[in-house]
């Protein structure tokens, strides 16, 4: 049997169909005293601590058991019902991600409620929307700074009550303003087993869970409804492909009671909350919650987990931060250029034979195991979604014994529609479509004349499944516009995303429908693998293809100032302070007009970058060049207009090209 088939035919204690909150008390049970949560010491003024959990050293982690775990989650909910939460309530999360989410996402759960998520990048207003728009009859707030945004717009709401999961100081005039602690306190004092089993198995599968809100590059963001057996059928897939199973040879990973893994993505995306928590929990794995991302490095040597989740912006800058590290000596930096090419030649040989076979065992031992144990020694797997990830990229780190998964998925999708199998990893590809998913390409979307050189399918994706949702929240509009209909009743959601199927059956991502370029001469130019191609480039940090509607393409590119600043002084070259002036100089100009042109080698003629502007600052939330759920430069507000943001820079920049 080979593991496509046994991985559709495959059953175990942790696949079922149950509520998520039966979900994670089915795994407590089975694995009362191994670890199910790492917290640092030393990050945040607790509610929870020292009452209830000791705290933890400053700068180390500490773990609870599911035991443990469960206590708080079983207090917790009868404290949320005690204030008021019934079945089908919502109540939001409005956090960092942190133990104390995942605690309290299983107790609202379990206490029949809907969790819909809010941002932590969110202003006064968009808090006021994700919070009026479900109507929520309360919120848990990370801390006093996020209360107070709440409080701004608390007129415009209807809450009940707000939970704060740090300390508070100044509140006590507010009955409805209480600590997590406090919550939990009321919990323990009425608590009732009996009760609580009916709470846990009331909500029906196809009861809400949550709403998840997209990020709105279309508009007001749209709630995504996701129902316990949107969630559950997800696990149940994702767990049939990466979980143990008998076929499995010894030396495949798996997902499973022994595993760690270290979480930073926000739990308010769909993609951590499946992959990195509910699938982990039902798994009996612990789940260490990092600092922050600019602490990764740290937080894995001290965790030294098997695996991770992540997008690939994260993936950039790990490999960007030990290039850094290789690079504060010419004889290193020598070393790790010459042992990078060495991984990706391994990875890509068919066979490496001997000669290739030792030099990669010298990089390896020069180099790879370093990297390794930097990262806690320990990775077996890293997962990768949320957005494309560069091939080249992909490969290094297969080379360095570091490999990673990419898979695809959206949020409507609950949301793991393909994903790549440990058995059989294809570098490039989202991978195929996990047991009990239904995908089908729509090829009257895609032109024939850009991907006519590839054998198979190329179209935009339609899904369906038990993952999928039923459609938008208060938007009946929406979802008759998301959704098209078969003769047979069968729904599909349509992605509007470009995927090449190949004859394999596996997946390559193309493009976003909506993000194709066309240009003024009829030809179709797909921005992402243009964009991808500057992942491990050294010389540039981020890049924005554009051009829809003109003669050629042309990118912004936001230069790696430290490496330019390195690069001018070797070279003699005196560079201003400035960073504007450092993007204006025609001497960096130059050089980075190098890399492009070596990116360009992979390219057709029509999709070559023709012009450029170097952009003195990365593409981020804070500035608005990145909307809240986009991790890679190509997502963009002002309705997906390439060429315009919400802070009107784009286009006065992307005029220059074109006039």
């Amino acid at each position: 049997m080979n593991w496509r088939e046994a991985e559709r035919e495959h059953d175990d204690e942790v696949i079922g169909e149950t509520t998520l909150a039966r979900m994670f008390e089915d795994a407590a049970a089975r694995h009362p005293n191994r670890p199910a949560q790492q917290y640092k010491g030393g990050i945040y003024d607790r509610s929870l601590t020292p009452s209830v959990l000791p705290a933890a050293d400053t700068g180390r982690f500490r773990p609870i058991s599911y035991t443990e775990m469960r206590s708080i989650v079983r207090n917790l909910t009868a404290g949320f019902r005690d204030l008021g939460v019934e079945t089908g309530d919502r109540v939001g999360i409005f956090s960092n991600t942190r133990m104390e989410w995942a605690q309290t996402d299983f107790a609202l759960l379990g206490a029949g409620g809907v969790i819909t998520t809010v941002y932590t990048s969110s202003s006064s207003d968009q808090v006021r929307y994700l919070l009026e728009d479900p109507d929520a009859s309360g919120v848990v707030v990370e801390n006093e700074r996020l209360l107070e945004r709440v409080l701004e717009v608390e007129a415009d709401l209807d809450l009940e009550f707000i939970v704060s999961i740090d300390r508070l100081e100044g509140y006590d005039d507010r009955d409805d303003i209480m600590t997590l602690a406090e919550v939990h306190d009321r919990g323990e004092d009425a608590f009732d087993l009996k009760a609580y089993e009916e709470w846990v198995d009331e909500p029906a599968m196809d009861d809400l869970a949550s709403l998840i809100y997209t990020s709105g590059t279309t508009g007001q963001p749209k709630g995504v409804q996701l129902t316990h057996r949107n969630f559950r059928s997800n696990v149940n897939q994702v767990r049939k492909r990466y979980g143990p199973r008998p076929d499995k040879a010894a030396d495949v990973p798996a997902i499973d009671e022994e595993t760690t893994v270290v979480s930073y993505l926000p739990l308010a995306h769909v993609f951590e909350r499946t992959a990195g928590h509910f699938l982990m929990f039902a798994s009996g794995s612990c789940v260490a919650y990092a600092e922050n991302t600019e602490t990764l490095q740290e937080d894995f040597g001290l965790v030294q987990p098997q695996s991770a989740t992540s997008v690939p912006r994260v993936y950039e800058k790990i490999y960007d931060a030990i290039r850094e590290q290789a690079s504060e000596s010419p004889v290193k930096e020598r070393i790790f250029n010459w042992a990078t090419e060495v991984g990706r030649a391994y990875q890509n040989a068919d066979s490496p034979g001997p000669v290739l076979s030792l030099k990669h065992s010298l990089a390896d031992k020069l180099v790879f195991s370093t990297v390794r144990e930097a990262l806690g020694g320990e990775v077996e797997t890293l997962i990768s979604g949320g957005g494309s990830l560069s091939p080249d990229l992909a490969t290094l780190y297969h080379g360095m014994g570091l490999p990673i998964y990419e898979g695809y998925g959206l949020t409507e999708t609950a949301p793991v529609v393909s994903c790549n199998p440990m058995e059989e990893p294809k570098i490039g590809t989202i991978g195929p479509r996990l047991p009990g998913v239904d995908i089908k390409i729509d090829e009257s979307v895609a032109d024939e004349d850009t991907f006519q050189n590839d054998p198979g399918e190329v179209g935009e994706l339609l899904v369906s499944g038990d993952n999928v949702t039923q459609g938008y929240w208060n938007k009946p509009g929406a979802t008759d516009r998301a959704f098209t209909e078969d003769e047979d009743g069968t729904r599909w959601f349509r992605t509007g995303d470009i995927v090449h199927l190949r004859p394999d059956d596996y997946l390559e991502f193309r493009e976003r429908a909506k993000q194709l370029l066309v240009l003024s001469t009829g030809k179709n130019v797909a921005p992402a693998p243009i964009e991808d191609a500057f992942a491990a480039s050294e010389v540039v940090e981020q890049c924005m293809v554009v051009g829809d509607g003109e003669k050629f393409v042309g990118a912004l590119l936001v230069p790696n100032t430290a490496h330019v600043r390195e690069w001018a002084e070797q070279e003699g070259i005196d560079l201003p302070d400035d960073p504007e002036a450092i993007c204006r100089d025609e001497r960096v100009q130059a050089y980075v007009r190098e890399e492009v042109d070596r990116v360009n080698e992979n390219f057709e003629k029509h999709e070559t970058i023709k012009q450029f502007r170097l952009v003195p600052k990365e593409f981020t939330e804070e500035n608005d060049m990145l909307t809240p759920t986009s991790n890679n430069s190509r997502y963009w507000l002002c309705n997906g207009n390439r060429n315009c943001n919400s802070s009107g820079v784009i286009e006065p920049i992307t005029r220059l090209f074109y006039s």
